[in-house]
C-alpha cells in the first residue's frame, strides 16, 4: 500500500499539538509498517523537515514565500477556478491520501481519503475567532468530515462530537490516541534540571502551564485564580508559563501586571523541545486550565515525567488523565485556586498522582498510534 500524507499547510514553530502529531507519525509509521511505502506531500521550504526519516518527500517548487504562494493560489482558485495544488497532489502514485490537519484541501476524490479531524472549538467558543477564521472553519470541517472515508480523531469525546452535530455516521471514525516522546521520563539525576531551572530563573517550587497565549488557553482565569491563592493562602510559590506568544500574549501581560503578579509569574516564552522534560520533572505540578482541547499532548509528557497533573473537567481532558488528575472547573478561578492548594503542600497526595500519571502515560505510545493508523488506511481502501 502506498500512502500520501498531504503536508502542504505544513507551518512549524506555529502548530502546537498537530505538528508534533504529525512528526512523530512521520517517524514512527516506517517503523511499524508491512510492506508499505509514506511520502510527505509539502512545499519545497518544508522539504527538509522530512528528508532522511524513512519517508519519500514530494515537495512542490516555486511556491516557497508564503504570502505569494497563497496569494497567487488564491488568485488562480478564485479567478480561473484551477487549484495547482489538487493537480499536483493527484499526481502523487497512492492508494490513500491521508489529511491530518482537520480539513481536506486541496481535495482529491479519486481514491480513498483518511482525515485527522482534531477538534470543532469554533462551534463551542465562535468568540475565540476572527470573522474570516470563522467563515473558513464554518466552510470546511463540516464539509471534510463528510466527505472523508475515514476519520481518525484522538479522544471519544471527539467522535461524539462529530456524530451529535456534523451527522458522521459513527462506523467510519476512528479513535486513535496521540503518543509522546521517549525523551518524556522520570529522570533520576537532577542536577541537570536544577541547571536549566537556573538558567530560565526558576528559583523556588513552582507549577507549569506550557500553552500558546490563544483564548481557549484561559490563561485569564488562571491568574485570577493565582492572585486568590496569594491573597487567601499567601501562596509564594511560582506560576511559570511557556509557549509561543499569540493574540492574546498583551492581555496575559497586562492582567499580570494589573493584579500585582509579577513576583508569582515567570513567563519564559518559547522553549525547545528538549528542555520540556526538565520542566515537567522540576515542577511540583502541571496545571491545565484550558477550555478545549482536541486531546492535550502536555497531559500526557507531564504524567510520563511523575508530574502531578491539576486540569480543567471538560472535552478530552479527563479521557486523557483517567484516574490521575485532580479536575476542576475551568471557568472558576475559586474551584482552580482550591484545587491547586488541596494538593501543594501534601506530598502523600503528590506522590500518590505522580505513580498514577505514570501508569496512565502507559497507554499513550507513538508506536500504537502509528500501528493503528496504519489499520485506518487498510479500512479506507476496503
Amino acid at each position: 500500500m502506498k500512502v500520501c500524507l498531504n503536508a502542504l499547510y505544513f507551518n512549524p514553530g506555529q502548530m502546537g499539538g498537530t505538528e508534533t502529531y504529525f512528526r512523530e507519525l512521520v517517524r514512527h509509521l516506517p517503523v511499524v509498517h508491512n510492506n508499505n511505502s509514506f511520502t510527505v506531500f509539502t512545499t519545497a521550504v518544508n522539504r527538509g523537515e522530512f528528508d532522511g526519516g524513512g519517508v519519500s518527500v514530494a515537495a512542490i517548487r516555486g511556491y516557497e514565500q508564503p504570502v505569494s504562494r497563497k496569494l497567487f493560489h488564491r488568485v488562480m482558485r478564485t479567478l480561473l477556478n484551477f487549484d495547482l495544488y489538487v493537480s499536483k497532489l493527484a499526481d502523487q502514485q497512492s492508494d490513500v491520501i491521508h489529511y491530518p490537519f482537520t480539513i481536506i484541501d486541496p481535495l482529491v476524490i479519486d481514491r480513498p481519503t483518511v482525515l485527522t479531524f482534531w477538534d470543532m472549538q469554533h462551534e463551542f467558543y465562535p468568540e475565540f475567532f476572527s470573522r474570516k477564521e470563522l467563515r473558513l472553519r464554518k466552510k470546511m470541517c463540516k464539509k471534510s468530515a463528510q466527505l472523508a472515508t475515514r476519520v481518525i480523531v484522538s479522544a471519544q469525546f471527539t467522535k461524539n462530537c462529530l456524530i451529535e452535530m456534523y451527522s458522521i455516521e459513527p462506523e467510519k471514525i476512528d479513535v486513535v490516541h496521540t503518543g509522546f516522546s521517549p525523551i518524556f521520563r522520570v529522570m533520576k539525576n537532577n542536577d541537570a534540571a536544577e541547571r536549566l531551572l537556573t538558567a530560565y530563573g526558576i528559583d523556588r517550587p513552582f507549577m507549569f502551564y506550557p500553552a500558546a497565549t490563544w483564548p481557549h488557553k484561559n490563561h485569564a482565569v488562571l491568574l485570577d485564580a493565582l492572585k486568590l491563592l496569594a491573597d487567601k493562602w499567601n501562596f509564594d510559590g511560582l506560576l511559570v508559563l511557556s509557549g509561543i506568544s499569540k493574540k492574546y500574549h498583551g492581555s496575559v501581560a497586562r492582567k499580570i501586571q494589573e493584579l500585582g503578579l509579577a513576583n508569582l509569574v515567570k513567563t519564559i516564552g518559547y522553549v525547545p523541545f528538549s528542555d520540556l522534560p526538565y520542566l515537567y520533572n522540576g515542577a511540583r505540578l502541571l496545571v491545565f486550565p484550558s477550555l478545549f482541547e482536541g486531546f492535550g499532548i502536555p497531559l500526557v509528557e507531564a504524567m510520563a515525567c511523575g508530574c502531578p497533573v491539576v486540569a480543567s473537567d471538560c472535552t478530552t481532558i479527563p479521557e486523557v488523565t483517567g484516574n490521575a488528575g485532580k479536575l476542576f472547573v475551568p471557568t472558576s478561578a475559586e474551584d482552580i485556586a482550591a484545587s491547586i492548594w488541596g494538593i501543594w503542600n501534601d506530598d502523600e497526595a503528590l506522590s500518590m498522582m505522580r505513580a498514577r500519571g505514570l501508569e496512565r502515560a502507559n497507554a499513550f505510545k507513538w508506536e500504537e498510534t502509528a500501528r493503528n493508523t496504519l489499520l485506518v488506511y487498510h479500512k479506507a481502501m476496503d
